[in-house]
């Protein structure tokens, strides 16, 4: 009897890159896409622990009640490195334990799981995967529908743009490039 290999592909792409419509279009087909970024938010309102550490490390205003204050956040994180570098490290354990538990859960009913991601290679997951797509588009292209989309200004597209590898890194990394 021949089994099937399970496959579990990371989907990835620089800010505004067109990962999140990638992935849509995979649901669309059938197929079970993690969204990791919207898992990472739920992290941050559901979790206790990283609750208190970002209280702790950012201050009482990293949230309005139960709600994540986001404008506070992205102010305070993308505006200093070491921010980044702080918060990734609160996060980032938690969020990667949750998508390899989602991925082996999907794996018994499925032969193939996406996991949707815009950090994959800074947040060091790569190994969680068999193969890593990336989706990739022109800078202008990629701002311009930040700003369009989610009302994002120049400077705030840049500043987080900044804060990931480089999209010529990550075809260098990447399995396939789209």
């Amino acid at each position: 009897m021949v089994t099937k290999k399970k496959i579990k592909v990371g989907l990835t792409g620089s800010i505004g890159s067109g990962k999140s419509a990638f992935g849509n279009i995979l649901e669309e087909k059938g197929y079970p896409v993690i969204k990791v970024d919207e898992l990472s938010k739920q992290i941050l309102v559901s979790d206790k622990k990283i609750k208190d550490l970002l209280i702790k490390e950012f201050g009482n205003q990293a949230y309005n009640g139960n709600e994540v204050n986001k404008k506070y956040l992205a102010d305070k994180v993308f505006s200093e490195p070491s921010n980044v570098a702080k918060i990734n490290s609160i996060v980032h354990p938690v969020v990667i334990k949750e998508v390899a538990d989602k991925i082996e859960e999907l794996l018994k009913t499925n032969d193939i799981v996406f996991a949707e991601a815009a950090l994959i290679y800074e947040a060091d997951m790569e190994e969680l995967f068999d193969y890593v797509v990336l989706v990739t588009a022109d800078d202008k292209i990629r701002m311009r529908r930040k700003i369009e989309r989610d009302g994002y200004t120049e400077e705030q597209f840049i500043k987080r743009d900044e804060n990931q590898i480089s999209d010529e890194e990550k075809k260098k990394r990447a399995d396939f490039i789209f």
